[in-house]
């Protein structure tokens, strides 16, 4: 199996460094049977980026803290400005109207406040600022550190083993967040005039043409789903993976794969008397991931992650090479392919799109069901071939 995407994709908030391997086949008699696509995910624990994980959450744990705070003393400032002075029940704790004593000696309890506000508001820039040089501080170091072991490492190509290893150049993908441009709307040249078949050539003419569109509808065949997708592409035909976590896939075609992510929708049952009479609205499939099997390690649900598109088999293929055949080696391998199949032979993919899902906890256990620091797990394909 061939290597086809590789992707660094590690959750949020997760201390876990987490990359998704997708394999496939090209040989000719693996197309369209199970197995032919498969995906592994990799982690590994990062005790570095943990650490600074949890100084990033205790910091936020703690302006959340404050701000509720913050919040709390300015509703019991605002619940105390709503007491009546001249009522009887608050007059043992009502201020005396004539006392100075607060604007003679000084008392700065009133703005005490607005101040302990502000130096919070001071403290939390200077830790957001904090961080943020912390972490190119780090960054930094690490590229030092980087750089410094590059230059005192040496490698003879002579006595490398990947040099004998078979292995293509790397194509680096770049990101783009998905966008359907609406279609452009169809416009006439000035001038045009549309004329109704129906009106030419009056009432006689227009059963000919409506018999002749209804026969024209009824021969029509489309796959919608196909259409669809077609159409998705089209906006970006060079889109070689469709990244999308605990998102919808999109389906390729109308095939058993579909029906299953996409069932039938609970109809309403259509009433035949005339005093039940109403109007049954078609449902529309909406997509349920329950047929999806849970993880095997933890149970947990599995989700969908990602999709390759067509484009990937464009970009992977393997270009014929120059090496010319006799008519003789030619005839044999015709007559090969002919009588029973070269199924060793390696050609093109023929699937329409491959669905990943993956553990929706993105457990990293061992054999034990423990807490591990670094496992390797197969997650879940679908495939739709292109047939």
């Amino acid at each position: 199996m061939e290597l086809l995407v590789q992707m660094w994709c590690p959750f949020e908030d997760s201390p876990m460094d987490r990359a998704l391997y997708l394999w496939g086949c090209a040989r000719a008699g693996c197309q369209g049977g199970d197995g032919t696509v498969r995906a592994w995910r990799g982690l590994r624990y990062n005790e570095k980026y943990a650490i600074k994980l949890e100084l990033k959450l205790a910091k936020q744990r703690e302006r959340e803290q404050q701000k509720a705070d913050a919040l709390a003393e300015e509703a019991k400032k605002k619940a105390a400005g709503k007491i009546n002075p001249f009522s009887m029940k608050n007059s043992t704790s009502a201020p005396n109207p004539f006392g100075l004593g607060a604007q003679l000696f000084g008392d700065v309890s009133p703005s005490s406040g607005q101040g302990g506000s502000a130096t919070t508001a001071g403290a939390a820039k200077v830790d957001d600022d904090e961080e943020f040089s912390s972490d190119d501080d780090d960054d930094s170091a690490s590229e030092k550190s980087l750089v410094t072991a590059m230059a005192s490492t040496s490698i003879s190509d002579s006595e490398s083993p990947w040099k004998a290893a078979p292995s293509y150049p790397a194509l680096y993908l770049s990101t783009v967040s998905e966008y359907i441009s609406a279609p452009p709307k169809f416009k006439l040249p000035p001038g045009t005039q549309i004329i109704d078949p129906s009106e030419e050539d009056g009432k006689a003419g227009g059963k000919d043409v409506a018999w002749a569109s209804e026969g024209y509808e009824n021969s029509l065949d489309v796959d919608q789903v196909f259409d669809k997708f077609s159409k998705r592409v089209e906006s970006e035909p060079e889109q070689c993976v469709r990244y999308e976590l605990k998102g919808a896939p999109l389906p390729f075609s109308s095939d058993a794969t579909f029906k299953r992510l996409f069932p039938d929708p609970k109809q309403e049952p259509l009433p035949v008397t005339k005093p039940a009479f109403k109007v049954v609205q078609p449902q529309k499939r909406v997509y349920d991931p329950s047929s999806i099997p849970a993880c095997p390690s933890c149970g947990s649900p599995r989700v969908f992650e990602c999709q390759l598109m067509p484009n990937v088999i464009n970009v992977l293929s393997i270009s014929p090479g120059g090496e010319k055949l006799t008519d003789e080696q030619r005839r044999k391998a015709v007559e090969k392919v002919l009588k029973k199949g070269d199924k060793d032979a390696r050609g093109s993919m023929e699937w329409g799109t491959c669905m990943i899902f993956s553990c929706e906890k993105d457990c990293c256990l061992d054999a034990n069901k423990k807490e591990s620091k670094e496992a390797w797990r197969e997650e879940y394909v679908l495939v739709q071939w292109d047939v």
